[in-house]
């Protein structure tokens, strides 16, 4: 534990983003470095077998922060912060609570037919619309304002470099998908 103290907490991705979806919650606890250390009991099951400061730095802070807010507190933090969204089509897209809104990232298309914004929490989510390239489209907050203004900007522009991919005149209405349509069609 002293050794933790010395170097700093080892946060991997998915340990920060847990972090983040506490520190929404206040009432979980603080988890700030300095507070997660000064009451470094919770930690302490998962430093038995620690020897070196290499195996400090290998240390995956996640089940030692599940286990510090209890089964209750995870439970609580999958219905008010999860740590997924769940797209129309069932994939599962990792939500970002780094910045000042929680953000996803994802196609244009797997929205289709959605026509109620996304929320985590009773706050909307932050969405990056990204093309069939991967590339940025679109950063809403406001997912039916997009559909009903500037979607149609954003159609003529991509059929023209997506020909393969569906691009309907009303993407309410459309079903989401991942697919392009097959060559010669």
């Amino acid at each position: 534990l002293e050794g933790l103290r010395q170097d700093g907490l080892p946060w991997t991705p998915a340990a920060a983003r847990l972090r983040a979806r506490i520190a929404l919650l206040p009432d979980l606890g603080p988890v700030g470095d300095a507070d997660l250390l000064a009451e470094g009991d919770w930690l302490l099951p998962w430093l038995g077998r620690a020897r070196s400061l290499a195996d400090l730095r290998g240390l995956d802070l996640v089940e030692p922060l599940k286990a510090r807010i209890g089964w209750e507190g995870q439970q609580r933090l999958e219905r008010e912060a999860p740590g997924q969204f769940v797209t129309p089509l069932g994939r599962r897209v990792p939500i970002d609570y780094g910045g000042e809104e929680p953000s996803i990232e994802l196609r244009l298309q797997e929205l289709f037919g959605v026509t109620r914004h996304p929320a985590v929490g009773g706050r909307p989510l932050r969405i990056t619309l990204l093309s069939p390239g991967g590339r940025p489209v679109q950063v809403t907050m406001d997912l039916p304002g997009f559909w009903a203004s500037s979607y149609a900007d954003v159609r003529k522009d991509m059929r023209g470099r997506y020909p393969r991919h569906p691009w309907p005149e009303d993407p309410t209405a459309a079903d989401p998908t991942v697919r392009a349509k097959p060559r010669g069609t």
